[in-house]
This record gives C-alpha cells, structure tokens and sequence, in this order.
C-alpha cells in the first residue's frame, strides 16, 4: 500500500531536495500500513472536537493563500468516510479562499490539536454550495446557537491524509481549557475558604 499523501506531495524538485539533504533514501521507496483514502474512528474523533483549521488554497496566478477557518467546536462535519462538509461564515468580506477554490478545487487542511501536540494534514477536492442548493445539508452543518452570518457551504472529497510528528509543536490552551485545568484548585480553595470562615465563626 502506497503512502497516499507523499504520494501526491512528493514531486520531482521536493525529491530534489530530499536527496540535497541527504534523506532521499528514506522516501524513495516508503510503504505505509494504513488506508489513506478513508476517515476511520481515530480521524473522524480528531476532527469533531476541532474549533478550527487551516486551508490552503492556490490562485490562477499561483499564488498560494494560506487562511484559518473557526466555527463551534466540532463545526468541521464527517459526512462519511470520504467526505467533509462546513459552514462558512462570513468574515472581512475578501472572499480570497472562495475565489480560488472556484478556479482550483484543490486545497490541504492543517488540524491543529496543540494541547496533546498532534497534526493532521489533509488533501480534498472542494465543492462550493449556496446555502439552498442541498436544504439537509445546510441543516446538518449549521449550528443555530452560533451567532454569525453563514454565507455558504464547502463540501470537501478526501483525496489523502497524514499524521505528522509531534516536533517543533509548542502546547497552547485555549481559554476554555484553561478555565477547565484551574477548576480543581478553585473549587479546593472555596472548600478551604469555608473552612477558615467557619473556624474563625467558632473562635470568635
């Protein structure tokens, strides 16, 4: 079984670079042990608790563009094992991303858990939906308790994934799971307030 992602990004002048750096060897004839072209359990968990990701999309004039997307916490939908939908809300209006992918449907996904240091790469095929073209899919993907302007729908086709290392990934926390950490010593130090207030109620 072929490593699918290296596959697609491994091209002649990264081969290049490879064999400048001396690491050529390990990639020309690497094999993986895993189905690259589906979702299993692992990817589909992964993906519902991400708040947000990272696409790359690439202009007519070759330009690449690099944008994040945020949404609810699990905003980022597994439709099936193939397939990736989310809504797009509205943000400062440039519309780069939605532009290019029209003229390119090709993009790659960077999901991001930093707290556990784990990356997920991702390469789809990206399909554009106004909001009445497919009503059960708007549905399943909007989040009503969200207050933003949704603008439209991106369906997304796997084409490849990939895990990445954990090196060079510095921890950060979101202020959600800061508060989440600190709750234990808060709720010990209420306990141990009551307990002073009530000693001192007894001592005086």
């Amino acid at each position: 079984m072929s490593y699918g992602f290296l596959d697609i990004a491994i091209t002649p002048s990264v081969r290049a670079a490879q064999a400048e750096m001396g690491a050529d060897a390990i990639w020309s004839d690497f094999r993986g042990h895993r189905e690259f072209d589906q979702f299993t359990k692992n990817e589909t968990a992964f993906i519902g608790e991400r708040d947000g990701f990272y696409m790359a999309s690439v202009s007519e004039t070759g330009w690449p563009y690099v944008q994040h997307r945020g949404g609810p916490r699990g905003f980022l939908k597994v439709l099936d094992d193939r397939t990736l939908a989310f809504a797009d809300y509205r943000g400062n209006r440039q519309y780069i991303s939605t532009g290019n992918l029209v003229a390119n449907d090709r993009a790659c996904l960077i999901l991001m858990d930093y707290p556990n240091r784990a990356r997920l790469k991702i390469y789809v095929h990206v399909e554009k939906l106004a909001l009445d073209d497919e009503p059960a899919m708007t549905e399943l993907v909007t989040d009503s308790v969200y207050r933003a302007k949704l603008e439209r729908i991106f369906r997304l086709r796997l084409v490849s994934f990939d895990w990445n290392c954990q090196q060079h990934i510095t921890p950060r926390f979101t202020q959600d799971e800061v508060v989440a950490a600190v709750q234990p010593l808060r709720d010990r130090m209420a306990q141990l307030e009551a307990e002073n207030a009530e000693l001192r109620a007894k001592i005086g």
